[in-house]
């Protein structure tokens, strides 16, 4: 029989239940490829306009549970990225698995951190992974001048702290206990 608590509310019994691992180990995955797929969806145009949203996902992944992927993960995601975003094949795993080392030294030497180390991290990242997709780009024959990522930079950068919520909140759902059957 369930507890009445102080709020006068049912308190669900926590006996029997736990988070599902299956659950637990694939949704940051699928978010990340879903993040991947969203910007083909939205808008297609002739400049880049939308922000990278599977590379903000995975950074923003990256950032809440350092452990959760490993540090390989830059490269099948990357991978998966690379089918949906249109750049030169090869782009997003080569700058994918450098944000992820680069996410994994900073988590060694800053290992306590607050909202604005996370977001200026974060901001380097999404700046430095835009111009040099602009520069691979570059070298694989577009002839594109800096000037015309500036306003995806500016996108990006601001729509970071939304996706930070959004990965938190499939966080709380992929932590979410469910009832175990024996």
């Amino acid at each position: 029989m369930a507890r009445l608590s102080s709020t006068n509310q049912v308190a669900r019994p926590r006996i029997n239940r736990r988070p599902s691992t299956v659950i637990a180990q694939t949704l940051p995955w699928l978010t990340i490829m879903l993040g991947s797929m969203v910007p083909s969806w939205v808008l297609i145009a002739s400049a880049p306009v939308l922000p990278p949203v599977g590379f903000l996902t995975f950074v923003a992944w990256r950032q809440l549970r350092p452990g959760l992927l490993p540090i390989w993960a830059g490269l099948p995601l990357g991978l998966f990225d690379d089918l949906f975003s249109g750049g030169p094949f090869g782009a997003a795993v080569l700058l994918w698995s450098l944000a992820a080392i680069v996410l994994d030294y900073v988590e060694t030497r800053l290992p306590w951190r607050n909202f604005a180390t996370e977001w200026l991290v974060a901001v380097g990242l999404i700046i430095g992974y835009i111009v040099l997709c602009l520069g691979v780009s570059n070298l694989a024959g577009a002839a594109a001048p800096l000037r015309i990522i500036v306003p995806q930079v500016v996108i990006s950068v601001l729509f970071y702290p939304l996706v930070g919520r959004f990965v938190a909140l499939v966080d709380r759902l992929r932590l979410t206990p469910f009832v175990v059957m024996r």
